[in-house]
């Protein structure tokens, strides 16, 4: 596989650390740009970051003297530096929009973290294991950016990789409702217990705007491309409820489903260990070997035992079981900042990359 050169664009935040972490080592892309806002460009990523690096490894040493570029500024010469990039910025969604527009129109691809193009209809949004058709929108898209190499591409919600992989290998059961209710790591929030004190012994019942992309992401995920768009799928029905709990990393799901024809117990537990997608087929580098991991220990999983499995890049399942109101219920977990984040998004582009997308 070729090699190719990456920026990174919201490097300082927390997901532009992990970011950074996980390209340290990256056998097929190699960081040689990263960009922040204005307050940030011009000084060293050690300077920039070192008092808010909220990573347990240390600072890339690669990057630690690299000078910081201005995410809006550099538009230009950032795209003439690298073969793509990662979007990770704190912006309004509309500014978000322009911006990874701009790159695109660039010629430069955009592998983004942000939630403002997920509803863009010839954006595809995309679960590696799940849909990667969707990256057939592409050619609409570039046609209407008059670009011949620039799209944006972007990775769902961290809170769905808790409840939509186990899903999905059970829609041919025909999946009429679930029922979700996500209990949320602080890092989702970019924070830790240093630096958010009011979450220790704490749970907020609330997280802004995160229960509305629950319930609608699923169905764009699920959707087909028709033409140059994207179409949501119709059903299923999907309600959820999400909370902000004293973890630091991995958000929890507590699922309930009913269908059409309803499985047994072991059709779906053997549904689960066999499905696999595009990632394990082209064997790429931070694929999980088995993506979905069912554990039949009644205390299991755990935030603090499995968010981590496999490079934090499979999702864990357990206490599968019959509810009196649905069909079944059970449990997932998925690592937030791993799975949900920044590793989404760099299995997503190692997925374009295989494809041929980014050549």
């Amino acid at each position: 596989m070729k090699t190719y050169n990456v920026g990174i664009i919201g490097a300082t935040g927390m997901v532009g650390q992990r970011f950074a972490t996980l390209l340290e080592n990256h056998p097929w892309f190699h960081v040689v740009a990263l960009a922040a806002s204005s307050r940030s460009a011009g000084k060293t990523y050690e300077e920039a970051v070192s008092a808010k690096w909220a990573m347990t490894t240390p600072i890339p040493a690669a990057m630690k003297d690299m000078i910081i570029m201005d995410a809006e500024k550099d538009v230009d010469k950032i795209a003439g530096m690298v073969d793509f990039v990662f979007c990770a910025v704190d912006m309004k969604k509309e500014e978000i929009r322009a911006l990874e527009e701009k790159y695109a129109k660039a010629e430069c691809p955009v592998v983004s973290n942000n939630s403002a193009h997920r509803h863009t209809p010839d954006v595809p949004m995309v679960i590696p294991e799940i849909n990667p058709e969707h990256l057939d929108v592409i050619a609409a898209q570039r046609n209407r950016l008059g670009t011949k190499r620039g799209f944006v591409a972007v990775k769902s919600n961290c809170s769905l990789q808790s409840y939509v992989p186990p899903l999905h290998p059970l829609m041919k059961y025909g999946v009429t409702k679930a029922l979700a209710c996500t209990y949320q790591a602080i890092s989702g929030a970019g924070k830790t217990f240093k630096t958010w004190p009011e979450m220790v012994d704490n749970v907020i019942p609330f997280i802004g705007g995160e229960e509305e992309k629950s319930e609608v992401e699923p169905l764009k995920i699920w959707g087909k491309v028709e033409g140059d768009r994207i179409v949501d799928a119709r059903t299923p029905n999907i309600t959820t409820q999400c909370l902000r709990v004293p973890v630091q990393d991995g958000h929890t799901a507590a699922v309930f489903v009913s269908f059409e024809k309803k499985p047994t117990i072991e059709e779906i537990k053997q549904a689960w260990a066999e499905f696999s997608g595009e990632p394990q087929k082209l064997n790429l580098p931070s694929a999980p070997k088995q993506f979905i991991h069912y554990f039949e220990e009644d205390n299991r999983p755990q935030a603090k035992l499995d968010r981590n499995l496999e490079g934090g890049m499979a999702v864990s399942v357990g206490r599968l079981r019959e509810d009196k109101q649905y069909d079944y219920k059970f449990v997932g977990l998925s690592h937030n900042t791993l799975r949900g984040a920044a590793g989404g998004a760099v299995l997503l582009a190692e997925l374009l990359a295989a494809k041929g997308y980014m050549d």
